[in-house]
């Protein structure tokens, strides 16, 4: 029977406090960018880490970082921020997501590691440019995936690494997320309107665009990478057009792509942003030729492993956000965010890459973007390029 310490650590790897960052005194100089999502991450519960400014275009939501991070630095925006504070080590980014790109490849012309907000970019131009700054600099890059740490794709992780699913040939992913309905557009409290009463980006966005907590659960379990797939995807025509008259360029709001792996494998993705759906809902199921494993679906059946003799057993996830080994407390999204924020600070302090780095980032983004661009020509199946 493992101990949570060992199922976390293989798990997880170093997210637990490791014995170098904790017996270390060194201290990461941080610069909080964002205070919609950012200000749930508790970057200053970390013995190694400093929120020495944060910054925000919004008052609201500067006062929001103020009063998380008690800290008074406090700047406008980030151009202003990066011009006048000289001492950071690194920056988390939680700006707008059509803004990733830029703020990272600014973040890594200062010389600053970045923690970023999903997903890593929308264009193939930015991914090959942010690799390339990436290898030029030698920075570090973390993205803050949820999924990654989430109890269903820890476990799964394990029993792949233990060899109990045996090849897993066909992998399940979907995120849904009801915020394209009507009166929510006309809600200027919903997630469609910034709080000085702009548009926000998500007015704009197409669901393929935002593939990185649904192929989280590939790439973070099996570490495979997406090399073709093909696409379709749907839209409620009346609201289309009413985005449209507000010059917001958007497609679709449901996707589904069907996928194939770099070990000739399977995978069926699905974003949706309009569906009768309660709340958010992010899942997975693996299936495979020994074993198969179900994260739950809310009202149909809870985590379910089912071996391949034998009947499915219901799984009790360890608590993996919890306990006296972490640095920090979970934050919220499925207790993943305490586990980011060990992650991050803790490979800084010892000098190594992060999980979900770069490579494996670009892995969980890159497919969704090709697969919109077959979605856009009819389904026709596309390559997808490979950035490790």
């Amino acid at each position: 029977m493992q101990t949570r310490r060992e199922v976390l650590k293989l798990s997880a790897g170093l997210a637990a406090a490791s014995a170098t960052a904790a017996s270390s005194d060194k201290k990461i100089r941080l610069a909080v960018i964002g205070g919609g999502f950012g200000a749930s991450f508790k970057w200053h519960e970390h013995p190694n880490c400093e929120v020495v400014a944060v910054s925000d275009l919004h008052s609201e939501r500067r006062d929001v970082l103020r009063k998380a991070y008690r800290c008074d630095s406090v700047y406008n925006s980030y151009e202003d921020l990066l011009a006048k504070r000289r001492d950071l080590d690194a920056v988390a980014i939680f700006t707008d997501a059509p803004l990733h790109a830029k703020h990272v490849e600014m973040a890594f012309s200062h010389g600053l590691h970045v923690c970023c907000a999903v997903p890593v970019c929308h264009t193939l131009e930015d991914a090959y440019r942010i690799k390339e700054l990436k290898e030029k600099t030698g920075l570090q890059y973390m993205m803050a995936e949820s999924s990654y740490y989430r109890g269903g794709c820890i476990y799964a992780r394990d029993a792949y690494r233990q060899g109990r699913f045996g090849e897993i040939f066909y992998t399940e992913v979907e995120y849904f997320h009801d915020h394209s309905v009507d009166e929510r557009l006309e809600d200027p409290k919903s997630l469609y309107w910034h709080p000085d009463g702009s548009p926000s980006w998500r007015q704009g966005w197409q669901p393929m665009h935002y593939p990185t907590h649904s192929l989280a659960y590939l790439v973070g379990v099996t570490g495979e990478r997406i090399t073709k797939v093909s696409c379709l995807g749907w839209a409620d025509q009346k609201l289309l057009a009413k985005l449209h008259k507000q010059k917001k360029e958007r497609t679709f709001f449901d996707e589904v792509a069907l996928m194939k792996t770099s070990r000739d494998h399977m995978v069926r993705h699905i974003e949706f942003r309009q569906v009768p759906e309660d709340g958010i809902w992010v899942r997975a199921q693996w299936y495979g030729d020994e074993g198969s494993f179900y994260m739950a679906k809310r009202g149909i059946h809870p985590d379910l492993w089912n071996p391949r003799e034998g009947h499915p057993e219901e799984v009790r996830l360890p608590e993996y956000w919890k306990g006296p080994d972490l640095a920090v407390s979970d934050g919220g999204h499925g207790g993943s965010a305490g586990l980011i924020v060990s992650e991050f600070i803790n490979a800084l302090v010892e000098g190594r890459e992060p999980e979900v780095g770069l490579s494996d980032s670009l892995a969980m983004t890159v497919p969704g973007i090709v697969a919109h661009h077959s979605a856009l020509k009819g389904g026709e199946q596309l390559d997808v390029p490979i950035l490790d």
